[in-house]
């Protein structure tokens, strides 16, 4: 599977420049001109950012702090910015590696295989992101920004069930099935209600839908 990298950066030049080298090493590039748009990037699920300091708008350091706790994949800060206090402040809101521009592009690809070779080694948290909700699997929590929606365990295991087969359909006694097992004596009509109450919750924070009712047939994510 190839590898994504995902490089933010308001440089149109080096955004190319850094693009045309990675894409001739065999990995799936995306890039982003600013914090908002990088945001929506971020569903792609990228395995490495490239993130510039001095964005527009939201800088690097604090979108970092914003992301870092959604996310542990490794981020590498670049920066026109060469004193110390500044590779302190990126490695603080939670950079991996902070290397200065002009840089050499052979230095750059061997830190991104060194990081990428890094995590590979590690247990990574699942996270899925839409817009700015983050679903994480393995502490079994929605998001919306950095502030938790409370689910219930049956309401995060169809919201999860969904969301990990994105783009299928499902009645509610496939759902069902999936929730309680083959086993379970019960009426399948309380996924209506228990899907009810989850776009509820997230109405409080968002109009963006995260389940699409297809009308006679059952419920799909479109996060």
């Amino acid at each position: 599977m190839e590898q994504k990298l995902l490089i933010i950066d308001d440089d149109r030049d080096i955004v190319q420049m850094l693009r045309d080298n990675f894409e001739l090493q065999g990995y799936l590039v995306f890039s982003a001109e600013n914090a908002e748009q990088a945001l929506q990037e971020l569903s792609k699920q990228p395995d490495l950012i490239l993130l510039d300091i001095a964005m527009p708008g939201i800088d690097g350091i604090t979108f970092c702090k914003q992301i870092r706790q959604l996310l542990s994949i490794p981020i590498i800060f670049l920066s026109a910015k060469i004193e110390e206090q500044d590779r302190i402040r990126g490695l603080m809101a939670g950079g991996d590696d902070y290397i200065t521009k002009p840089f050499s592009i052979e230095e750059l690809n061997a830190r991104v295989i060194a990081h990428l070779r890094r995590q590979s080694r590690q247990t990574i948290e699942k996270v899925y992101i839409s817009g700015k909700f983050a679903v994480q699997f393995m502490e079994k929590k929605l998001l919306f920004k950095e502030q938790e929606i409370k689910l219930t365990k049956t309401e995060f295991n169809i919201l999860e069930f969904l969301c990990l087969n994105r783009g299928k359909v499902f009645d509610k006694e496939s759902i069902y099935e999936y929730i309680w097992g083959f086993d379970k004596e019960g009426n399948s009509a309380i996924i209506s209600e228990h899907i009810r109450r989850i776009r509820e919750k997230c109405r409080k924070y968002s109009e963006q839908e995260l389940i699409e009712t297809v009308w006679g047939v059952g419920y799909r994510w479109i996060g």
